[in-house]
């Protein structure tokens, strides 16, 4: 990747003592260090959407258009001057590529996320919205293969708020704000041995399912 661990620990350690990181650093620990690519997106203040477009179907939840992405890899340097040619973007992950998302009600989230651990299954990522939505990164092709996947466990009947994305979906990275509704926030944080290589959607979709399940039946 475009610099070293002892680097990126350097640097996030003088990120913390300066008490915050800046948007190039931040875009750099996610290419460099965690080996996605990042999209700048626009932002939302009010219900308008920064890409003017008064109909905007997602506003400041899209990729700003003709923005170049940074590319998975891409340096401290090369992060930093990419940034500065997009001044307030939000910083946006391509789903599909090294990740799909698992995406379920936040309540639902956490409670599957503590089964989850107890259970000792393998996990990675795991985002919160400000929109009250878990989001679980697992390895590609889960949206494809949700339909089977569910069918195949018995789910496929069930009323469940649960939902895949796949490629050509985007995400909001923390801490970036989403919708204009607030920051993005790690529920679980990436780490080095599941970032790049995230668990098969299969070993958690059942306990999802259950929790989702469950709570519906509850609420």
């Amino acid at each position: 990747m475009g610099f070293t661990i002892g680097g990126i620990r350097e640097l996030r350690s003088g990120a913390r003592r300066r008490g915050r990181a800046t948007e190039g650093t931040a875009v750099a620990e996610y290419t460099g260090l965690w080996g996605w690519a990042v999209a700048p997106g626009a932002r939302a203040s009010g219900g308008n959407c920064s890409c003017g477009a008064a109909d905007c179907p997602s506003p400041g939840a899209h990729p700003l258009d003709l923005a170049r992405e940074v590319p998975a890899g891409a340096t401290l340097d090369t992060a930093a001057r990419a940034w500065a040619d997009v001044p307030g973007a939000s910083m946006l992950l391509p789903v599909g590529r090294t990740f799909d998302v698992l995406e379920v009600a936040e309540q639902s989230g956490r409670r599957a996320l503590v089964r989850m651990e107890r259970m000792g299954l393998p996990l990675g990522p795991v985002a919160v919205t400000p929109a009250g939505r878990a989001q679980f990164f697992v390895a590609p092709g889960a949206a494809a293969g949700l339909p089977q996947l569910l069918y195949r466990m018995g789910w496929d009947d069930a009323e469940l708020d649960l939902r895949a994305l796949g490629l050509g979906s985007h995400v909001t990275a923390p801490p970036s704000d989403e919708g204009g509704l607030g920051p993005v926030r790690w529920l679980r944080p990436p780490a080095l041995d599941t970032a790049a290589a995230p668990p098969e959607a299969r070993l958690l979709l059942g306990t999802l399912a259950y929790i989702c399940h469950r709570w519906a039946l509850c609420g």
